[in-house]
C-alpha cells in the first residue's frame, strides 16, 4: 500500500495515487488476462463472458473508486476496497468452475508451477508480459490456474489493505474528526 502524505493546508489528506497500489497493478493484470481468456475460451454469445469481465473490471474499478474516496471518507475507502475483492472472489469461482465442468485440475499450493507463479508475482512492477505465457498458455489448464493463482495474491493483499484501512480508522478517525481538529487548531491559533 502506497503511504499518503499529510496535507498540511488542511483536513482533506491526499489521495488517488492508486496507480502505485500493488492491488491495482495485478487487478488491471487480471482484466486483461480475464478478457484474452474468455474471447478464447468461450462462445461468442455465452453471457459467463460478460459476468467474469464485469468481475474483473469491478475489482480494478473499484480499487480507483476506493482510492480517490480515501480523502473524505474513510467508511467509503473500505467498503469500495470490500467490493473490490468481492467481485474478485467472484471471478476466482468463474475460473475454477471452469476448471472443474471442463474436468481440469485446480492446483493446490505445492504444484510446481503455483512455485513459479509465486516467483513472478515477487517480480517489481510487474505487467502483464511478466504474466503472458502463462495467461495466454496453449493449455486452458495453465491459464485458468495462472488466473486464479493472480486473484488470490491481490484478493489477500486487499485483506490486508482493509485490516490496514481499519487500523488507519482507529488511529486517524474520519473526516469529521479531522475537520474538528483543524478548525479547533485554527481558533487556538488565533487566542
Amino acid at each position: 500500500m502506497v503511504e499518503k502524505e499529510k496535507n498540511s493546508e488542511g483536513f482533506i489528506p491526499k489521495h488517488g495515487g492508486y496507480r502505485n497500489l500493488i492491488t491495482y497493478q495485478k487487478a488491471e493484470i487480471i482484466y486483461d488476462g480475464t478478457f484474452y481468456f474468455t474471447k478464447r475460451f468461450f462462445n461468442k454469445y455465452d453471457r459467463t463472458i460478460d459476468q467474469m469481465v464485469q468481475a474483473a473490471r469491478s475489482g480494478k474499478q473499484n480499487i480507483v473508486e476506493a482510492s480517490m474516496a480515501s480523502g473524505t471518507s474513510k467508511e467509503m475507502e473500505i467498503k469500495l476496497t470490500n467490493v473490490a475483492r468481492a467481485s474478485l472472489e467472484e471471478l476466482k469461482i468463474d475460473f475454477e468452475d471452469f476448471l472443474r465442468t471442463n474436468k481440469l485440475p485446480i492446483w493446490g499450493k505445492d504444484h510446481k508451477l503455483v512455485t513459479r507463479l509465486r516467483e513472478l508475482n515477487k517480480i517489481p512492477n510487474a505487467n502483464y508480459e511478466t504474466f503472458k505465457k502463462g495467461i495466454e498458455n496453449e493449455s486452458p489448464e495453465i491459464c485458468a490456474n495462472v488466473m486464479i493463482g493472480l486473484i488470490a495474491v491481490v484478493s489477500f493483499l486487499l485483506s490486508k489493505q482493509i485490516k490496514s484501512l481499519e487500523i488507519a480508522f482507529i488511529n486517524e478517525g474520519g473526516l469529521k474528526e479531522r475537520m474538528t481538529k483543524a478548525r479547533l487548531n485554527i481558533r487556538n491559533k488565533g487566542r
